[in-house]
C-alpha cells in the first residue's frame, strides 16, 4: 500500500496502524525526508516484498527459498569511528562510546536526511525486540523508518514486525523512534575527512537516526542500535536490565532431567557464534541435548521469584559466514538449508547457477570459475594473475536467517519470561596465559573478569607479542555510558539475584608454543568444559583452586570418547604464572582509563593481582 506524501494518516490508518504517537512521529519525518509514499511492514508482507525485490534487482535467487544480496564495496561493516552515543549530559561520556552532545549532532545527521527520500517509499516497521508480554516489553518496541526494501526484509527475520505489536502499548509514547536514510553510497566520502556518514544513538531520547549505509548493524536499527546500544542505556537508566552482547545456549541432561542455561560474552573472532549453535559431541549426544537461544544480544535482570532471567531479544540470526561449514557450525549451515527463507550479503554467487559460496565453506574453492562473481559483483574468471588469491567473499559476508529455522532452537525461545542464568561466562581467542576453564565463584572478581576480558589482535599491538585488545564484556564497539558506572550498574543487577549464577572465563585457543598446533579440539568438544563448570555450581565437583580461579581436575573433565595427548591436557589445565604476572600490569593500566569504577573491583584487581604473585610456577 502507498500514497502521496500529503495523505501519510491515510496510509497509516489503511494499514491498521492506530497509535497516535506513533502517527506523529511518522508524519513529521514523512515531511523532513520528502518522501513519495508510505508503506507498513509487517511480516506478512515478506513474500510479496521478496518479489518486489527480486523484480527491482535488489537481491537475486540463491536456491530454493534463499537469496543473495550485494552492499556497495565501501559499506561492508560497521564503522566504530562514526558511531556515536549522544546524549544532553557530558557526564554521560566515557571511553568507548564516542559520545557527542545531542545539540551538537542531531542536527548534522537531520540535515544530510532533510529531503533525502524525494521521489522514494518510506517504510515503515513496527516491532518488538523481545516476545510479547515479556517483563522488558516496554524497552522493547520501536519503529524503523528506512528507504530500503531489503532492511525490510532483513528486519522481519531479526525482529517481530507488525503493526499489532505498536498499537496497543501500555504507554503509547514509549516507543525507540529510529529513523534510517541509505544516502547517496558513492558519495559520501567514506574514509575521508568529508565522510557524510553518522550512525547516532541519542540515548536519552530514545531515538536513533543513521546516515549513509545500507548494511547490517548500520540499517537494521532494532538489532545493534537498539537491542545493544539503547537498550544498555534504558537498563542503566531505568535500573532494571543489562543488555549484553551475550550468546545464550541451554544444556539438558536427559538422564537427570536438569537443564542449565548458560550466556557469555566473546569478543570478534573468538567463537560466540559457534559455541551458541553447538551441538553435543557424538560421544555425549545420548545424554546431553544443547538447545540455542541466541548468538548475539541477552537481556538480563531479576525475576519477582529473586532469579537471575535472561532472554535473546532478537527473532533471527545474522551470522558471519566466513569459516561457517559442516565442522566448525552444522548448525549454521541447516538453519539457512534450501527452504530457509535466509538472505546471504556479500558472499560470492554465481548468478547461471544460483549458488553462493565463501571461504571456508568447503575445503576448495569450486573449480569451475564461469559465472561467479564476487563480493564486489566483478567476475572472478576475469581476474588478472596478481589477484587470483583475493577473497571471493568479504570477510564479514553474512547470513540472516529466523530463529524458527534452527534446528536444536529451544522449545521455549520465545517464552516472555525467559529462562534462569545458571553460568555467564567470557572468552577471548588467546594463545597462552588463558586455561580452558576457569571458574570464578565472586560477583565482583566475575565483573572485573568481564571488564578486562580480551583478545589477541591479528596482529601484535604495539609491537608486543601477545598483547590483547581489551573488550570489557564484549561491549567496547556497543558501550552507551561511562564504564564506571557501566561496572556499578552489574554490580547492582546480578547482586540482586538471590541465587548467584557461576561466572567462568573460556579459552578454546591455547596453542603450541614449538609447532603452533591447538591444544584443545574445539567446536562441539567446547560443552565439556561448560558440563564441568555446570556441575561445578552444583556441588558435584569442587576443582582445584588456583590464583586466577578454579580449575577442573583430569578426573572431573568428561573426556569420554575424547583422546588428547598428556602433554596438551597438562596444559590447558595449568596456569601460565609468569604471563599472568605480565598480565595484571597490562590489566592495571586499561583499568586505570576508566573514571569512578566502583570499589569493588579494584579490590578484586588486587586480590588477583596479590595471589598471582604468590603463586608458584
Amino acid at each position: 500500500m502507498s500514497t502521496t506524501v500529503v495523505d501519510v494518516d491515510g496510509a497509516l490508518e489503511a494499514a491498521g496502524l492506530t497509535n497516535e504517537a506513533v502517527k506523529e512521529f511518522v508524519r513529521y519525518w514523512a515531511e523532513h525526508t520528502g518522501a513519495e509514499r508510505i508503506e507498513v511492514v509487517s511480516a506478512a508482507d515478506d513474500s510479496r516484498l521478496i518479489e518486489e525485490a527480486l523484480a527491482a534487482d535488489e537481491i537475486q535467487p540463491a536456491g530454493e527459498g534463499l537469496y543473495y544480496s550485494r552492499s556497495y564495496s565501501k559499506d561492508t561493516a560497521r564503522s566504530e569511528e562514526r558511531t556515536i552515543v549522544a546524549t544532553s549530559n557530558e557526564s554521560d561520556r566515557g571511553v568507548y562510546n564516542n559520545w557527542r552532545h545531542a545539540d551538537e549532532i542531531r542536527p548534522v545527521v537531520e540535515g544530510h536526511m532533510k529531503g533525502a527520500l524525494a521521489g522514494k517509499t518510506m517504510y515503515v516497521i513496527p516491532y518488538l525486540m523481545a516476545p510479547p508480554g515479556s517483563p522488558l516489553e516496554k524497552f522493547a518496541a520501536g519503529v524503523e523508518l528506512t528507504d530500503n526494501r531489503t532492511v525490510c526484509l532483513h528486519m522481519i527475520r531479526m525482529a517481530r514486525v507488525g503493526v499489532d505489536l505498536i498499537n496497543n502499548l501500555a504507554e503509547p509514547d514509549h516507543f525507540v523512534r529510529a529513523v534510517h536514510v541509505t544516502g547517496d553510497l558513492e558519495n559520501l566520502g567514506q574514509g575521508t575527512p568529508d565522510d557524510k556518514r553518522n550512525f547516532v544513538t541519542v540515548a536519552d531520547q530514545r531515538t536513533i537516526l543513521h546516515f549513509g549505509s545500507s548494511y547490517g548493524g548500520n540499517a537494521l536499527l532494532g538489532k545493534i542500535a537498539h537491542g545493544l546500544r539503547q537498550a544498555s542505556y534504558d537498563g542503566w537508566a531505568s535500573g532494571q536490565f543489562l543488555s549484553e552482547q551475550f550468546m545464550l545456549l541451554g544444556i539438558h541432561d536427559k538422564q537427570t532431567g536438569k537443564t542449565w542455561h548458560v550466556c557469555g560474552g566473546f569478543p570478534s573472532a573468538s567463537g560466540k557464534t559457534n559455541l551458541a549453535m553447538t551441538l553435543a559431541p557424538d560421544a555425549l549426544g545420548d545424554r546431553y541435548h544443547v538447545s540455542f537461544y541466541g548468538d548475539d544480544i541477552a537481556w538480563l535482570w531479576v525475576g519477582e521469584d529473586g532469579a537471575l532471567y535472561g532472554l535473546n531479544p532478537e527473532n533471527g540470526v545474522f551470522g558471519v559466514a566466513k569459516d561457517t561449514n559442516e565442522k566448525t557450525n552444522p548448525t549454521a549451515l541447516e538453519s539457512i538449508a534450501p527452504g530457509a527463507q535466509a538472505l546471504f550479503t556479500n558472499v560470492a554467487y554465481n548468478p547461471d547457477t544460483h549458488e553462493v559460496w565463501w571461504e571456508g565453506k568447503t575445503p576448495e574453492r569450486p573449480s569451475d570459475t564461469a559465472g561467479w562473481v564476487d563480493w564486489k559483483g566483478e567476475k572472478i574468471a576475469d581476474r588478472n594473475p596478481d589477484e587470483a588469491g583475493d577473497p571471493w567473499a568479504h570477510p564479514n559476508s553474512r547470513f540472516t536467517t529466523s530463529l524458527d529455522q534452527v534446528p536444536n532452537v529451544a522449545p521455549d525461545y520465545s517464552d516472555p519470561a525467559g529462562v534462569k542464568i545458571d553460568a555467564i561466562i567470557f572468552g577471548g581467542r588467546t594463545r597462552d596465559r588463558e586455561p580452558l576453564i576457569r571458574a570464578i565463584n565472586d560477583l565482583a572478581e566475575g565483573v572485573y573478569d568481564g571488564l578486562t576480558l580480551g583478545a589477541e589482535a591479528t596482529s601484535a599491538a604495539d609491537g608486543k607479542e601477545g598483547v590483547l585488545r581489551y573488550d570489557p564484556m564484549s561491549m567496547r564497539p556497543f558501550m552507551s555510558y561511562p564504564e564506571g558506572d557501566y561496572a556499578a550498574h552489574w554490580l547492582k543487577i546480578v547482586g540482586a539475584a538471590s541465587e548467584q549464577p557461576i561466572f567462568a572465563h573460556v579459552n578454546w585457543f591455547q596453542r603450541d608454543s614449538e609447532d603452533g598446533h591447538f591444544l584443545w579440539p574445539g567446536y562441539r568438544e567446547n560443552l565439556r568444559a561448560l558440563l564441568w563448570l555446570c556441575r561445578l555450581k552444583d556441588g558435584e565437583v569442587t576443582g582445584r583452586e588456583t590464583a586466577v580461579g578454579v580449575l577442573p581436575t583430569e578426573e572431573e573433565l568428561d573426556l569420554t570418547g575424547l583422546d588428547l595427548p598428556r602433554e596438551d591436557l597438562d596444559r590447558i589445565l595449568t596456569i601460565d604464572v609468569p604471563r599472568w604476572r605480565e598480565e595484571m600490569g597490562y590489566r592495571q593500566e586499561h583499568l586505570e582509563q576508566f573514571r569512578e569504577l566502583p570499589e569493588e573491583i579494584w579490590v578484586a584487581h588486587r586480590r588477583v593481582a596479590d595471589a598471582v604473585q604468590r603463586a608458584e610456577g
